[in-house]
């Protein structure tokens, strides 16, 4: 099979989605397959002759890739580019993917995980991994989940959802539980995520917020264990937990060898870790999305559970969470890799076609 892995892009977490591509496609080539690494914004800068010859040859942008400890430099990133245009594809991009079996999104955060991409792609006829453009468009906005999750009966923390176009003298005053959280609406890895204790700290928090999003959510604190929940083709993995060894699980501990410890199956009660996996799935299907993704929540000290929000495209590290959950039960790797392909193609393969020998397109 011909596949593209799209990875890098120009969110917070780039550097994250280079790793997961980088392991994706190795993953994706120990199974035999013609796999292209490209990132969807840089593109193919060199003369292309023939797209075949990257599939041949295996083309493959992530060579020693790394995570650096901080969020990197977007805007440097955009001054790399040599094509200066402000179209997000860069060279070549679509008809690459145009030209593979299938596209494989290792993108995280930003356009691959708001459901940008998936558009473009399926306007394009392509086959793409994942949930489709609305589930992640839904999924990607914090604010949005949790007016989904508080119809839908999914526990959640008390939250207020902020808007910069709003924000006047004395608006954060509506606020008056602490200590709480203050996140950006569509920001991942934790990127921009502040724990404060007080209202100076909460006005700060939300400014340095407002540097990554127009929408800022600030959540009620639960202080408690903390939890997720992985999904393959609908149904949950088993539950892991993640300890930091300092702090909480910020973009730092999330990546860093050796800085947060991961115990799955979490060592919880049978009856909280079934009760934490329905809800998983329940919270997977009211933000309508499909094949995989991860579910995340606290547990506090009276075995009470809150679902936070949920993650359309996650992290394929080393040290991500789902293929962890996965081998617990009993996936490997690779095998991972091609059964979100096989749930993805099964998923496009159900719809209906347009006639006869149509190509499935993704969405």
């Amino acid at each position: 099979m011909k596949i593209v892995v799209l990875a890098g892009g120009i969110s917070s977490e780039r550097d994250v989605s280079i790793v997961s591509g980088s392991k994706i496609a190795a993953a994706l080539r120990s199974k035999g397959h013609q796999v292209v690494t490209i990132d969807p914004y840089i593109g193919y800068e060199q003369e292309l002759s023939s797209i075949d010859s990257l599939f041949e040859n295996q083309y493959d942008f992530t060579d020693n890739a790394v995570i650096e400890k901080k969020a990197p430099d977007i805007e440097a990133v955009k001054k790399s580019r040599k094509n200066q245009s402000n179209v997000y594809f860069g060279d070549h991009v679509i008809d690459i993917c145009r030209a593979a079996d299938v596209v494989f999104l290792g993108l995280h955060g930003g356009e691959g995980e708001d459901g940008t991409v998936q558009a473009a792609l399926k306007m394009n006829g392509v086959n793409y991994t994942g949930s489709d453009m609305l589930g992640a468009a839904i999924a990607m906005h914090k604010g949005v989940t949790k007016g989904i999750f508080l119809n839908s009966g999914v526990p959640t923390p008390k939250s207020k959802l902020y808007k910069r176009d709003f924000m006047v003298d004395g608006y954060l005053n509506s606020w008056n539980s602490f200590p709480c959280v203050v996140k950006p609406c569509s920001a991942g890895s934790s990127v921009g995520v502040q724990i404060v204790s007080d209202r100076d700290g909460l006005v700060a928090a939300v400014g340095a917020a407002f540097r990554y999003d127009d929408d800022v959510l600030v959540e009620e604190y639960i202080k408690g264990r903390e939890l997720s929940v992985g999904i393959l083709g609908g149904k949950a993995l088993p539950v892991i937990e993640i300890i930091p060894k300092n702090g909480w699980y910020d973009y730092e501990n999330k990546y860093q060898a050796g800085a947060t410890e991961e115990v799955c199956p979490a060592e919880l009660d049978p009856k909280i870790a079934e009760r934490m996996q329905r809800e998983a799935e329940h919270a997977f299907e009211v933000l309508r999305l499909k094949v995989y993704g991860r579910v995340d929540f606290l547990l506090d000290r009276h075995n009470s559970f809150y679902c936070l929000e949920a993650n359309t495209l996650p992290g394929m590290t080393p040290l991500s969470l789902l293929p962890q959950e996965a081998a617990a039960a009993g996936i490997d790797y690779p095998d991972l890799c091609e059964k979100i392909i096989e749930l993805s193609l099964n998923k496009r393969q159900s719809l209906p076609l347009g006639g006869k020998g149509d190509r499935v397109s993704g969405g």
